[in-house]
C-alpha cells in the first residue's frame, strides 16, 4: 500500500505529516488556517456574553469558596487567563500548578509574581522526584518523550483538585487541537475530555498503561498520574471550559498585555525567535525540542511561525526564514538533564537515533523558496538570561513587535 505523499499547507508552515492531525482542502489550505479564519468572523462581543452565562451557576454565595480551578505555570498563558477570570468574569479562582522540577528562576520569578499580581491561593502538585525520574526513563524509551510526566501532571492534577476539592468548573486557556490545527470550530465550544488527554496529550498511554510495559514502575511510582474514574466526575460535576472558544486568541499581543499590565516577564530562546513561550523551563525549548525536531520533522519555531503567519505580523517568506535561522541550533542545557536523570549523552543519542528522522529541508523545498537565507529578525530587547544566578534587575519587561521586526531587505 502506497503511503500518500506529504503536503504542506501553502499558507502556513504545517504539514500532513502533523501528529495532531490536519487536512488541505481543494485551495492548498490546511484545516488550522481555515479555522483561524473564524478568529476574524466570529462576533466576540457575543461569545463573551456566552461565557458569561456559561459560568454564572459556578459562582458561589460564599466569598470563602472558589468559584473554579485555574492550572497555572511560571509562562504560557497563565497571567492572561487569570486576568480574564478573575479580573473581567470576577470570579474567585483557586490556581494550580504541577511542579516539573525543570524550573528556571525567571519561571519561579514568574508564578510568584502572578499569585501576588492577582492575590489568588494556589495549590503546588510535587510528585516524588525519584517516582518522576523512574518515569522519565521508562518513556524515553518507551515512547521517545521524557516529557510524559509534565504532559500527565499538568492535565490532571487540575481535575483531581476538582473532584478533592468539590469544585466543578476547571478554567483553561486555548485549546491545542483547535489551535494548531483546526480540530474543531470555536462555535463548538469543545470541552476539556479523558480521551484528548490520553489520545494528543499522553501519546495514547494512561498512568495505568505505563504499568504494562516490563519494567520496575510500580503502583507506588503512577497513582498521582491517575485520571479520576467517572463516578467521581459526575458526582461532582466536573468540566473543564476553554476561553479561547470565548476570546480571540493571540497568545503573542496577550503577552504584550500582560508585560505592560501584570509585570510577565521574558527570556531570549535558543530554538526560536519567540520570547514569552516556555521561559519557566530550561528544557522545554532546548533537549524537548530536539526530540520533537526528530520524531515529527519540526521543532516549536514551526508553531509559533506559522501561528504569526496566521495572525498576519509576518509573511510566509519570512516564517520559513526563521525556521531557517533557529531550528539548528543546538541544546544548551542537556547536561543539566543529564545529571539529574543520571544518565549518560551517549544513551539520549542513541535514542534519539532510533527514532524516525525527518527534516525541515522538506518544509523549506515545499515552499518554493529553498535555501532562503537567514534574514536579519528583531525581537523585544532588553531579555532576561537564562542562567542560574538571575537577579530581579536580570527580569524585564518586553515590548511588542517593532516595525522592523522584519528586516525590508533579503
Amino acid at each position: 500500500m502506497n503511503t500518500p505523499p506529504v503536503q504542506t499547507c501553502k499558507r502556513c508552515l504545517y504539514n500532513t505529516n502533523h501528529p495532531l492531525g490536519l487536512v488541505l482542502d481543494a485551495d492548498g489550505i490546511c484545516s488550522g488556517c481555515r479555522i483561524h479564519e473564524e478568529k476574524d468572523t466570529l462576533d466576540w462581543a457575543d461569545r463573551w456574553q456566552r461565557l458569561e452565562q456559561l459560568v454564572k451557576p459556578y459562582r458561589s454565595r460564599d466569598s470563602r469558596n472558589y468559584d473554579c480551578i485555574v492550572p497555572v505555570s511560571g509562562a504560557g498563558d497563565s497571567f492572561f487567563i487569570v486576568h480574564l477570570v478573575k479580573e473581567r468574569l470576577g470570579l474567585k479562582p483557586l490556581l494550580v500548578t504541577y511542579n516539573r522540577y525543570y524550573n528556571t528562576p525567571l519561571g519561579i520569578r514568574n508564578l510568584a509574581q502572578l499569585r501576588r499580581r492577582f492575590d489568588c491561593d494556589i495549590l503546588t502538585q510535587s510528585v516524588n522526584p525519584l517516582s518522576v525520574k523512574k518515569i522519565i526513563r521508562t518513556t524515553l524509551r518507551e515512547l521517545g518523550s521524557f516529557h510524559w510526566p509534565v504532559l500527565a501532571g499538568q492535565s490532571v492534577f487540575p481535575v483531581q483538585t476538582a473532584v478533592s476539592h468539590r469544585i466543578p468548573l476547571i478554567i483553561w486557556g486555548a485549546h491545542q487541537g483547535l489551535e494548531q490545527v483546526g480540530m474543531f470550530s470555536h462555535l463548538q465550544e469543545v470541552e476539556m475530555t479523558r480521551r484528548y488527554r490520553k489520545d494528543h496529550d499522553l501519546m495514547g498511554y494512561e498512568a495505568d498503561d505505563l504499568l504494562s510495559f516490563f519494567d520496575y514502575l510500580t503502583e507506588a511510582d503512577l497513582w498521582q498520574y491517575r485520571y479520576p474514574d467517572e463516578a467521581a466526575l459526575e458526582r461532582v460535576g466536573v468540566r473543564g471550559i476553554y476561553l479561547g472558544n470565548f476570546v480571540r486568541w493571540d497568545p503573542w499581543a496577550q503577552h504584550q498585555q500582560m508585560v505592560k499590565q501584570a509585570g510577565y516577564a521574558s527570556a531570549r530562546m535558543n530554538r526560536t525567535f519567540d520570547i514569552y513561550d516556555h521561559v519557566d523551563d530550561w528544557h522545554y525549548m532546548d533537549t524537548h525540542d530536539i526530540i520533537k525536531y526528530h520524531k515529527h520533522g519540526y521543532g516549536r519555531v514551526v508553531d509559533q511561525a506559522s501561528r504569526e503567519i496566521r495572525h498576519g505580523r509576518i509573511s510566509r517568506q519570512d516564517a520559513v526564514s526563521l525556521v531557517s535561522a533557529y531550528q539548528g541550533n543546538r541544546p544548551r542545557h542537556q547536561s543539566m538533564l543529564f545529571t539529574w536523570l543520571g544518565l549518560e549523552k551517549s544513551g539520549l543519542d542513541f535514542l534519539i537515533s532510533q527514532l524516525p528522522c525527518h527534516s525541515i529541508q522538506a518544509v523549506v523545498a515545499s515552499s518554493g523558496f529553498a535555501d532562503a537565507p537567514p534574514r536579519h529578525f528583531f525581537v523585544p530587547e532588553p531579555v532576561a538570561k537564562l542562567d542560574m544566578n538571575i537577579s530581579e534587575r536580570q527580569v524585564i519587561v518586553g515590548k511588542g513587535y517593532p516595525d522592523n521586526f522584519i528586516s525590508k531587505t533579503a
